[in-house]
């Protein structure tokens, strides 16, 4: 008797926003796609449509809801929310910069840097509390899943990070310290194998688009 065709999540960053572009802190502050991030998202789209994917579950934030719309338009996959995907609450660090909250707050930083887990902003969530409810939110999706389906979860670079280090059993700070930021509608890609989840894939994306003069040489 075969095994069942491993499932797959495919952990997707929205596109650019105003705030990406300018080096500002978003967290949970509700920043809109650029016009070069929905761009980013319908290129994608295409690539991801793809991928035999069924559905698609994303955060609430416009940038991320905005994001798994492009795939949605295109594709006619069914689209669903669950604010558990939102990115990490930063505090009083939303709108900032580096530069600003170093201004304000640079042994919270200094304390971060160390490997201390503490609330972001002051005010904000820690990893912890990240990794526990966007794990919550994935475990709630791949209790409905089928074998060999593809969902697509429509989330953040920081709390992307978080769900694919904890369902893969991998410790937070190895995680922070290891993967490559996620670019901007790149994607994670994880695969069921057996009882546990593994990283098939990191910051993938669509190949860009080459030039004439690139093709020709």
């Amino acid at each position: 008797m075969s095994a069942p065709a491993p499932r797959r999540l495919l952990v997707w960053r929205h596109g650019e926003t105003t705030y990406n572009a300018a080096g500002r802190w978003q967290g949970q502050f509700d920043a809109p796609l650029s016009e070069r991030g929905r761009r980013q998202a319908a290129y994608a789209a295409e690539s991801l449509a793809q991928q035999d994917v069924s559905r698609i579950v994303a955060s609430d934030l416009s940038r991320a809801a905005d994001t798994a719309r492009a795939l949605a338009s295109v594709s006619g996959i069914p689209l669903s929310f669950d604010r558990r995907f939102r990115e990490v609450d930063v505090g009083s660090w939303a709108e900032l910069t580096t530069a600003e909250i170093r201004d304000r707050d640079a042994d919270l930083l200094d304390r971060i840097s160390a490997g201390e887990d503490v609330p972001r902003g002051g005010t904000g969530e820690t990893m912890a509390d990240v990794a526990q409810r966007t794990t919550a939110a994935a475990r709630d999706v791949i209790a409905t899943m089928t074998p060999g389906e593809t969902v697509v979860v429509a989330t953040h670079g920081f709390a992307a990070r978080v769900l694919c280090a904890s369902l893969c059993g991998i410790p937070q700070q190895i995680a922070l310290q290891s993967f490559q930021g996620m670019g901007n509608c790149h994607w994670a890609q994880l695969a069921e194998h057996g009882d546990r989840w593994q990283i098939a894939g990191w910051n993938l994306r669509r190949a860009p688009l080459t030039t004439q003069g690139a093709r020709s040489r």
